[in-house]
């Protein structure tokens, strides 16, 4: 089995939290708030502090859910030595348990701390929003059936880095939740679970060894390779429907073209296994972005 390299023994602190953080994913929690931001924006609604409020909630929220999946794979000893992902933190020793599951917990009363604001502005059931997508964070690995062992965590990274988030933030803006926002959501929800799909086929055989029943495992990596291209494929289409739709902001339609920057990681996904999919992940993480941008763009050209 090919492994990943072990990291250098001199790496300062900074780095090795810099690398639990999991950047190359991020931008699943940035790219909602750019795309329900520029909606607001186009109303000549912009609502600055509730847009950096709306990020840093994000971000807050998926470094958290990174902390604790780092933190309960290692416990569940779902991560090894022969993990074919990227290095794991606290299995590769470079940060120790008990400091992760503080840094997990930490990270989510942040976000927990930063949503009063949002509570403060948009109304006190978005507390119970927040406090759903701190649960989904923690229960992807956590748990007696944690979310990400029984096929569920495409479901929820689509919902709450999706149409949440993004809807989420047009609403926390201008104070209404169109049909528009929450269907403009599905786009970078799709995104996610694109970048899922990747990481679940790359682990397919593990998983299936540790008893992890992800969606690959489940129903095999041939669905696998095909949700990955559905998932890219509908997320490029959302833009083109929701123009369709509202009969206006046609130039956002461009971020479709996405897709055919997208072909040669569908190629990869289909005919590499293990290790080379860590690429296609990084990869999938620039495309969201490159959408977004575009999306932006052309819905306020």
């Amino acid at each position: 089995m090919t492994t990943v390299a072990q990291p250098p023994a001199a790496r300062s602190k900074l780095g090795v939290w810099l690398m639990a953080t999991r950047p190359k994913t991020l931008w699943a929690g940035i790219v909602p708030v750019m795309m329900g931001t520029a909606m607001a924006y186009e109303l000549g609604q912009l609502h600055i502090a509730s847009a950096v409020c709306c990020l840093f909630v994000a971000m807050t929220m998926q470094i958290g859910a990174n902390f604790a999946n780092d933190y309960f794979d290692f416990i569940n000893a779902v991560d090894d030595p022969d993990r074919l992902g990227p290095l794991r933190a606290t299995q590769a020793g470079l940060i120790a348990p008990q400091t992760m599951r503080r840094a997990f917990i930490l990270t989510f009363a942040l976000a927990g701390g930063l949503s009063l604001y949002l509570c403060y502005r948009g109304g006190p059931w978005l507390a119970v929003v927040a406090a759903l997508a701190i649960a989904a964070g923690i229960l992807y690995t956590a748990g007696p059936l944690p979310l990400g062992y029984i096929g569920l965590g495409d479901l929820f990274a689509f919902i709450f880095f999706g149409p949440v988030a993004t809807a989420g933030t047009f609403y926390m803006q201008t104070l209404q939740l169109p049909v528009a926002a929450i269907i403009a959501g599905i786009g970078p929800g799709l995104f996610s679970v694109a970048m899922i799909t990747v990481n679940n086929l790359r682990d397919v055989d593990g998983d299936r060894e540790k008893g992890k029943r992800t969606m690959a495992v489940l129903l095999g990596p041939g669905f696998a390779k095909w949700e990955y291209v559905t998932a890219l494929t509908g997320a490029c289409l959302i833009p083109v429907a929701l123009c369709m739709m509202t009969g206006a902001n046609h130039a956002a339609m461009i971020s479709a073209v996405v897709l055919l920057a997208a072909l040669p990681s569908i190629g990869k996904v289909f005919h590499q296994r293990g290790t080379p999919l860590n690429q296609v992940l990084a990869t999938t993480g620039k495309l969201q972005l490159l959408y977004a941008v575009l999306f932006v763009i052309g819905w306020n050209w």
